[in-house]
């Protein structure tokens, strides 16, 4: 027996015809509807697909998938499905006009009227019934040996089925929420620890990241609607660990949220131009301490029109392993916060002698190195006894290289090596209890023969706030000491250097270098103050109806390194853009990263370029001291 086909009268073709539709939910709602009143069971609708092409099928999940997803479907997959309904070409141009509406709109808004009430289940079942009494008649005609009776049961044993089928699917569905962060996205994945990590364009719900995120997250959403409907767009992923679960993560809340905020200010300009090409962005979450790196790079591999990477995450094994899978791909990458030295195209970060580089990878930040020379031209001509503490591994377990450079570099720069006390050299691992032995170092260095006076900070900021106060509570509190760090440090809270010790009595001085601060980048002194002022008064626009806090942007260097990151690429892209390649590839973009020479990218940092092995062309550098002036 074959499957009913619904009535083609006039009364059941007007009703194919959409009401006025209101939002996106009303929409799937309606196309649900649609398919009731025609009374086609799911696997009805997957049969009348399969005659309209191999590439049109309608599986009952993916059908269901669809409906039931938060978003306004793709319009080849709504052509499909109301062909495979019956309707024709021009009973689908009302569905289509109703459609481009709600695309036009962007994400999805509280209805402007409230939707039609829906038909009372009475209706429904007397409307399903009447199709089936038509259908019985069909069938009573077809042959002899098919009796009413059993075409009877034919539909109620479909009946059934169908409805322990939909059962079983939200059922499932239930169950793929769970694991996919409540989404039906599959390359968003709900951690162990709860984390949302994988790839979003911010059409999955705005708050899959976390609430901190959600204006970012919102905003996103809405600028990539606009860029896809345009339908000319290349996308950049923004990869980073952009969650924190636990203590031990090196980037705070407050600092990757400014990150995601910067990387969006800058598509927001980059989009806001003449060019017809946009930028979409998407972003790539790999976790607290990277631990997740490895799927979200694979996950990129189905982001369309994908056509570089940026942010890359911190100095660690983690997004050393992440860019050089990255690099096969031969995608160009510019990171934000990435500060070892040898973490640039040269690969001299894992592969001291260069046979492995990274191609491809570049940086807008300062190197260790550039930033502790400039602090040995500082202590240089000064007589000092300096200890160094250190920490190599994160606490995962790994290579931190950012830690592992500044050693190196505390070990051998002039200015910093001959103040050095070879045998004042403490490490720990922060995998055993950091305060408790910082603060027996810091004891340490009050009963050794030579006083120390300097100690050399090898290690991450979120460690410094312990050894400051370790250092306050020693036994020779009270001679001045001075701790020289690297360029996180502008993470800490200048307040927790007040009142150290018993009454204020410990006098230390946290030095150390890195770009100049929101102040100085805004003082008319900075022959390139007029690029920070419009990254300001970018940063703190309208975005789509939300709103960053502008002290998010001053407070530390996070924002601004991640717009600058972001800023590379899409001026590399606009530059790749001619009217002989109107839709630039990876390639092309990364032959105009290189070529960026002679101050080609106007950065809120100030101008700057690329050298050949990846690295900011000009370096402002400030000393930034903290704490008791000596």
């Amino acid at each position: 027996m074959t499957d009913p086909a619904p009535e083609n009268n006039e009364a059941s073709r007007k009703s194919t015809r959409p009401p006025r539709i209101n939002s996106h939910k009303q929409f799937r709602d309606e196309m649900a509807a649609l398919r009731a009143r025609l009374s086609l069971s799911l696997q009805q609708l997957d049969h009348a697909s399969q005659q309209l092409g191999r590439d049109k099928r309608l599986p009952p999940a993916t059908v269901s998938n669809v409906l039931n997803r938060d978003r306004l479907p793709e319009w080849d997959f709504v052509a499909d499905y109301l062909a495979a309904c019956g309707l024709s070409e021009d009973e689908r141009h009302p569905w289509r006009d109703a459609w481009q509406e709600l695309r036009a709109r962007g994400h999805d808004t509280p209805d402007d009227k409230p939707a039609p009430p829906a038909a009372p289940p009475w209706r429904t079942r007397l409307q399903v019934l009447l199709h089936r009494r038509a259908a019985l008649t069909v069938c009573a005609a077809l042959a002899a040996t098919v009796t009413a009776a059993g075409c009877a049961w034919h539909f109620y044993a479909q009946d059934l089925r169908q409805e322990e089928e939909n059962k079983r699917h939200v059922q499932q569905e239930k169950e793929f929420r769970q694991k996919h962060c409540g989404t039906l996205n599959p390359v968003l994945v709900t951690s162990a620890g709860g984390e949302c990590t994988g790839v979003t364009d911010g059409s999955d719900g705005s708050d899959v990241l976390g609430a901190a995120l959600e204006p970012a997250l919102t905003a996103i959403g809405a600028e990539n609607a606009e860029a896809m409907r345009s339908g000319r767009y290349v996308t950049i992923a923004f990869l980073a660990p952009l969650s924190s679960v636990g203590k031990d993560n090196d980037l705070t809340l407050d600092q990757f949220v400014g990150e995601v905020e910067g990387a969006y200010t800058a598509v927001e300009r980059a989009n806001s131009g003449d060019s017809p090409l946009k930028i979409r962005l998407v972003l790539a979450n790999m976790g607290s301490g990277e631990l997740h790196w490895r799927d979200t790079v694979g996950a990129l591999k189905n982001v369309k029109n994908l056509v570089a990477v940026a942010g890359m995450g911190l100095s660690q094994q983690e997004s050393v392993d992440a860019a050089r899978v990255v690099s096969k791909k031969d995608l160009p990458m510019v990171a934000d916060l990435i500060t070892a030295d040898g973490f640039d195209t040269t690969g001299t970060i894992d592969s001291p002698t260069g046979a492995n580089p990274i191609n491809g990878l570049t940086r807008v930040s300062l190197t260790n190195a550039a930033q502790l020379k400039a602090l040995g031209k500082e202590l240089g001509s000064d007589t000092r006894t300096a200890a160094v503490v250190r920490s190599g591994v994160t606490p995962n377990g790994t290579t931190d290289f950012y830690t592992d450079s500044l050693y190196h570099d505390f070990r051998t720069v002039d200015g910093l090596r001959q103040h050095l006390d070879p045998t004042q050299d403490f490490f720990f691992d922060p995998r055993g209890g950091a305060d408790s032995i910082l603060s027996s170092i810091g004891q340490d260095l009050c009963t050794t023969g030579q006083p120390v006076d300097t100690v050399y900070f090898a290690a991450r900021e979120k460690y410094l706030p312990d050894f400051l106060q370790a250092l306050s509570q020693r036994s020779c509190h009270r001679q001045h000491i001075t701790v020289v760090a690297g360029s996180d440090t502008a993470a800490l809270d200048p307040k927790s250097l007040t009142g150290l010790g018993q009454r204020g009595e410990a006098p230390i001085t946290v030095l150390y270098a890195s770009l100049p601060s929101a102040a100085a980048l805004r003082s008319r002194s900075n022959g390139d103050h007029d690029l920070y002022d419009q990254f300001i008064t970018a940063f703190t626009a309208n975005h789509h109806g939300r709103t960053f806090p502008a002290n998010r942007a001053t407070r530390g260097y996070w924002p601004v390194l991640a717009h600058d990151a972001v800023l590379t690429l899409t001026t590399a892209i606009r530059k790749a853009t001619t009217p002989d390649t109107p839709f630039p590839n990876r390639y092309d973009i990364r032959n105009h990263l290189y070529a960026l020479t002679n101050g080609a990218v106007p950065a809120a940092t100030g101008r700057f370029g690329i050298d050949p092995t990846g690295n900011r062309s000009t370096t402002p550098i400030t000393i930034h001291r903290l704490g008791t002036t000596p």
